[in-house]
């Protein structure tokens, strides 16, 4: 019996191996084709990636409405941006720059319109899912809290896994910077949960 569970487990993970290099090769493929205008093609590559550029845009603006537009403009920034795809950095990684600029400028150009915004973040509650918990929601609506400039380098760092280099990149500042403002996010954020009263 556990011979033949290892053997499942060992085809199951062969399986996994198989399906990630079937859509890696099949995002390469995308990319080539997408980059002589095919449409389908980057239709494919939009469904593979909109879900994890619309969750950075969600963290970056802290707020459902903004993250849906900054989404929908930086896919329409690829589309127009395909032919200058290199392939220094992973596909992903090249979309969320994308994306990051594309929520700076947002936020440049509305500076003015951010209290708002900001108010209007924190009046609406974050929608509940599946399995979703209460100190995740929490953890959640205190990251949205972050002073701007921590809650990017946060986003980026912590949440995405860039590195502190990556991160200064996209968001244009010093590495020494982006390292100073992660510092500043995790303490402000141990504050704010202490004093919900979660352990620190």
């Amino acid at each position: 019996m556990a011979a033949l569970l290892a053997a499942q487990s060992s085809d199951y993970s062969r399986d996994m191996v198989a399906d990630n290099l079937d859509i890696a090769a099949d995002e390469v493929a995308w990319i080539r084709r997408a980059q002589r205008a095919d449409a389908r093609a980057f239709e494919a590559l939009y469904r593979l990636h909109v879900d994890k550029v619309y969750g950075l845009c969600l963290r970056m603006t802290g707020s459902v409405a903004e993250a849906e537009d900054c989404a929908q403009e930086a896919f329409i920034q690829a589309w127009k941006k395909m032919k200058k795809f290199r392939g220094d950095s992973a596909f992903s990684t090249w979309l969320h720059r994308i994306a990051v600029n594309t929520v700076l400028g947002r936020i440049r150009k509305s500076k003015r319109d951010q209290d708002r915004l900001q108010v209007v973040a924190e009046q609406q509650e974050a929608p509940v899912t599946m399995g979703d918990t209460g100190e995740m929601r929490d953890l959640a609506e205190a990251v949205d809290r972050l002073p701007e400039g921590a809650r990017h380098v946060f986003v980026l760092n912590a949440v995405y896994g860039y590195s502190h280099d990556e991160a200064a990149g996209m968001l244009g500042i010093a590495v020494g910077t982006s390292k100073a403002q992660l510092h500043r996010a995790k303490r402000l954020l141990a504050q704010q949960l202490e004093a919900q009263g979660f352990e620190a």
